[in-house]
């Protein structure tokens, strides 16, 4: 692993945990946040590639913003979450945010049985405007796509 490519797991690795605690512990998540992560997406790509790295960073904000629109205009993800894949579209750039996106809906989907189970066996009553943190479904679906591959 490069120094550059350490610097990107990092930025990725503390965006990550900043969402998640924020997300579960005030159940949603701050702009200050979203914005870290794409100040820091925007800055690694320009420091990797240059005014390139830039435009790269914009596509990928662009996508991760776009990834999940449609689950926020029906009203099933909030806009913390969508702009927290902004903000890690400019850091991963869009070819790796898709494939960011699969291991968050992945994680999302085994994080959602997880609660619905655990809800279950502790006979908690649900109602269908209870939410599921994202957050760290994100994180890990972010975090697993930056694992090196062979």
């Amino acid at each position: 692993m490069t120094a550059a490519m350490t610097a990107q797991v990092w930025i990725a690795i503390l965006v990550g945990l900043a969402a998640v605690v924020d997300d579960l512990k005030r159940g949603h998540i701050a702009n200050w946040i979203s914005v870290a992560a794409l100040a820091g997406g925007f800055g690694w790509q320009a420091g990797q590639f240059g005014w390139r790295g830039g435009l790269y960073a914009l596509g990928g904000a662009a996508a991760g913003f776009g990834v999940f629109l449609i689950f926020y205009l029906l009203g099933g993800m909030g806009g913390g979450d969508i702009k927290l894949m902004a903000g890690f579209g400019a850091l991963l750039g869009a070819g790796r945010l898709l494939e960011a996106a699969l291991w968050t809906a992945g994680a999302g989907g085994v994080i959602a049985l997880a609660v619905i189970a655990v809800r279950r066996l502790r006979h908690i009553p649900s109602s269908r405007q209870e939410t599921i943190p994202y957050a760290p479904a994100i994180a890990l679906g972010v975090w697993l796509s930056l694992i090196p591959k062979g």
